[in-house]
């Protein structure tokens, strides 16, 4: 039985592999079939108040404990050994090749198809620093101005509330879809994940899990990035696969959306891609903005730094390493790198507003 089910795996992913350069047949797939599939499913299991893909996840993990306990017994008590090692290695084979299989057809038709930027129509080409500077002067002006609006700690950290951020998520969309009706998708919530502090061991802070179309946040990484977060999993759910779109998307949609805890979140967001490129293309530009956020403003970043270097250890280098195999499998030659091409994006979007707004900062600051 598992060499069968493994051989029909094994044909349905050639099968894709060969066809995942008919770039029409995949939009189709993805926009008749796969989109719509995923908005039903979430749904569905919208009205459960906890992760099905987590409690899923450790269903898998406990079988393949429980699967590999008793093939060891098998193997130190019971005759035939080699039969015993074949059966496990076989079974391991399909049902590895059955979850390949369906995350080929549940989200590498994605990759394939008609992507954002095919969809919204919007400029990608390139930007110069003078452009790139401009645009990260006003995220940091807009980081100032939404942190002033954001409930903190004693120390001055954000402390914005996860569960209300998570109620008011089904909203986020609404008002971006007016303008990139390709961003239309279920109106559910994400949920945040039980075993948060897992997520955190492996670098994640959050995933869409395509077997049940659910967004999935990490409920113990820093406040500050959290609705940013909950934003960029939702584009995921409403069928945005490349995560340097689906970055750009959830600043896009916390703005248009208003919330003041999603729109400090977006600004920081886009600052931190924004700067980080800023930081090799002009030190000097980076220094200077830098020097103008606000103290609130840097103990988030701060904090943010602290907290995931508390995770940097070897499971993490191994997990960005296999993310980073996969995202490449998919096309995204970059890899964990293409989470900063959204730089680009950013800077054609917004640069025209960030002149006019820090022009007229500027004649404010010289009236008398």
């Amino acid at each position: 039985m598992s060499s069968f089910l493994s051989f029909i795996c094994a044909v349905f992913i050639a099968a894709f592999l060969v066809m995942r350069g008919d770039r029409e047949l995949m939009a189709e797939l993805s926009e008749k079939y796969i989109q719509p599939l995923h908005r039903a499913m979430a749904q569905t299991l919208s009205s459960a108040g906890f992760s099905v893909a987590e409690l899923l996840i450790a269903i898998g993990v406990v079988a393949l404990l429980w699967f590999t306990i008793k093939t060891v017994s098998r193997f130190l008590l019971e005759p035939g050994r080699i039969r015993t090692l074949w059966r496990y290695a076989m079974t391991l084979l399909a049902a590895f090749l059955l979850i390949y299989a369906g995350f080929c057809a549940l989200w590498g038709i994605y990759y394939y198809g008609d992507d954002f930027m095919s969809k919204s129509g919007l400029d990608y080409g390139e930007v110069s620093t003078e452009e790139l500077t401009t645009v990260t002067r006003y995220f940091a002006g807009l980081a100032n101005q939404y942190s002033r609006a954001t409930p903190r700690d004693e120390n001055g950290l954000c402390r914005s509330d996860r569960d209300a951020i998570l109620r008011r998520s089904p909203e986020v969309y609404d008002n971006i879809v007016k303008e990139f009706p390709c961003l239309d998708g279920p109106r559910v919530a994400a949920k945040g994940v039980f075993c948060s502090k897992v997520m955190s061991l492996l670098d994640f802070t959050g995933f869409f899990f395509p077997f049940t179309g659910e967004a999935n946040v990490n409920t113990d990484s820093p406040e500050a990035f959290f609705a940013s977060t909950v934003a960029h999993e939702l584009a995921h759910q409403r069928g945005v696969a490349k995560e340097q779109e689906a970055n750009f998307c959830a600043v896009l949609a916390s703005f248009e959306y208003g919330d003041s805890d999603y729109c400090y979140s977006a600004a920081l967001m886009g600052y931190v891609h924004l700067s980080n490129a800023l930081y090799s293309a002009d030190r000097e530009a980076w220094q200077q903005i830098r020097d103008s956020l606000d103290r609130e403003v840097m103990a988030d970043l701060q904090y943010n730094s602290e907290y995931w270097a508390k995770y940097d250890t070897k499971v993490k280098d191994i997990s960005n390493t296999v993310y980073e195999d996969f995202l490449e499998s998919y096309g995204q030659e970059l890899g964990l790198r293409s989470y900063g091409a959204c730089v680009d994006l950013l800077v054609n979007r917004y640069y025209d507003t960030a002149v006019l707004a820090l022009s007229a900062a500027d004649s404010y600051s010289r009236e008398p």
